[in-house]
């Protein structure tokens, strides 16, 4: 995803420079830069938008310092706007509940589905790490799965009881009547034995989110950020969730912390006794004059 969406940012930048008459891969003036960066704005660009757009942008300008294409980065006295922080989007523990045991119907494909939902949420990770998975990834003894993650880093993951006996069922029951007798080394397959799309797993995960009588929007990333704020919730550390997620920075598995007290300060401004105008039981907000 992170990839992609750098390759769609840098494509924006180079439309810019072409209509400028300038060139992607040599020196650019840091005012045009900045004019670009303005632009974007002007379109009304969200500020995360812009942050991961300048992002792409460095990194596309090391590597030209670094190939001795240019002298220096335009963005080199630039400094990063302040984002605001933006809270992770989370199922709360009833809708996982509904979601995972949402009832599979009679079609091989829809056993598939439940497995992966199961799987996402029990390992937290991200959907382009589910949908290549392979079968050499999952030790069902040790009740675990290898995940190579960003930057191609392997972590491993438990899985827990849940995920692993419905693991075994799918691979020695339903994987082989997806197959048809074909050979394929990609853990969850579709009819033609190939391996599911990130978009198709959206639509698959939006598909069951209806069936169990979830409205909220939902995508696969909310999952992966359920994982954390229950583990979270639930007393896990911080530097184990970090590795669980496969987080380089702890700075960026803090955000759930984030959550977790937005959550408690609503708790308490609900239930505590002195909070200003809410009334305790049996005691009388005002006196009556003798």
């Amino acid at each position: 995803n992170t990839l992609e969406s750098y390759r769609r940012d840098l494509l924006r930048l180079q439309r810019y420079l072409l209509s400028h008459r300038l060139s992607i891969g040599a020196f650019v003036p840091p005012h045009t830069i900045r004019s670009f960066l303005a632009t974007l704005k002007h379109e009304a660009l969200a500020a995360s938008s812009i942050a991961r757009l300048l992002s792409a942008m460095r990194g596309w300008y090391r590597f030209l310092v670094r190939e001795h294409l240019v002298e220096t980065s335009p963005l080199r006295d630039m400094t990063a706007a302040h984002r605001p922080v933006r809270l992770p989007k989370t199922l709360t523990h009833q809708e996982i509940t509904a979601l995972l045991e949402l009832p599979a119907r009679g079609r091989a494909e829809d056993q598939r589905d439940r497995v992966m939902l199961e799987l996402l949420y029990a390992a937290g990770l991200r959907v382009s790490e589910l949908v290549g998975l392979s079968l050499s990834q999952i030790d069902v003894n040790l009740g675990c799965v290898r995940v190579v993650g960003k930057g191609a880093k392997e972590r491993v993951v438990p899985i827990g009881q849940t995920a692993v006996k419905m693991l075994v069922d799918y691979v020695e029951h339903v994987r082989p009547v997806l197959l048809k007798g074909r050979s394929s080394r990609v853990l969850f397959i579709s009819r033609r034995g190939r391996g599911l799309t990130r978009q198709a797993f959206w639509k698959l995960l939006l598909q069951r989110a209806r069936r169990a009588g979830i409205s909220k929007s939902i995508s696969p990333h909310m999952l992966r950020h359920s994982f954390a704020t229950h583990l979270l919730e639930g007393g896990a550390d911080l530097r184990v969730v970090q590795s669980l997620l496969g987080h380089a920075d702890i700075a960026t598995t803090q955000i759930y912390t984030h959550v977790e007290g937005s959550r408690l300060r609503h708790v308490h401004r609900r239930y505590f006794p002195r909070q200003r105008g809410r009334r305790r039981p049996g005691v009388e907000t005002s006196t009556k004059r003798k």
